[in-house]
């Protein structure tokens, strides 16, 4: 996690008017353009992979993402795969294994208007099942634009779960629409304690 990112999440983390938002530049956003999406993680001995296919036709098509677990000699499950949701653009996909749970992070746009928001999932999953222990939304006011990215990264030895990325309209409690946007969930895999929003 770069210096960048950390200065960013403790802000979140601690208090949205405790710090300043930091100024722009070019390099910073070419560094959140450069992140990588995370597809694969580790979580009790299994490795998990997210991953999206397309139905074509309809048109426009339609994207299905996915969790798969792999099979091997130290995961005590098997093989298996679960439908995450379905979107009508491409989505963002991550998947994050901490010391606490296993958690993902996908888009999902469920219209087909050019109109239909973006919004961002995420999601405390049962290693076992695959099922959903726990889901976390992140969408703009009254569906008034979108929220992409949807990145994951761990604080607090991975008990605290943070989302990122960028948006076109405005999240609940923000004053303004600023580009940019990091979500907060202390305690994640053993709370609903609901997220703290950083927009810069």
């Amino acid at each position: 996690m770069n210096v960048f990112k950390r200065v960013v999440w403790v802000c979140a983390a601690v208090s949205l008017s405790a710090c300043g938002a930091p100024e722009e530049s070019p390099a910073q956003e070419s560094l959140g353009e450069q992140d990588s999406a995370l597809t694969t993680s580790t979580f009790g001995g299994c490795t998990f992979t997210v991953s999206y296919t397309t139905i074509a036709p309809p048109y426009p098509p339609v994207y299905v993402a996915s969790l798969t677990r792999q099979a091997s000699g130290t995961c005590p499950y098997p093989a298996a795969t679960v439908e995450l949701g379905r979107s009508y653009n491409t989505p963002s996909l991550n998947v994050l294994g901490t010391a606490v749970g296993l958690s993902v992070g996908f888009s999902i746009k469920s219209g087909i208007s050019g109109s239909s928001p973006t919004v961002c999932l995420f999601r405390h999953i049962d290693p076992a099942t695959l099922g959903t222990i726990r889901e976390a939304f992140v969408g703009a006011n009254f569906g008034a634009g979108s929220v992409y990215g949807c990145r994951l990264d761990q604080t607090d030895a991975g008990t605290t779960l943070v989302g990122y990325g960028t948006k076109t309209g405005a999240l609940p409690g923000e004053v303004g629409n600023k580009p940019n946007w990091v979500a907060t969930y202390v305690n994640f895999f053993t709370s609903t304690t609901p997220a703290v929003y950083y927009t810069y």
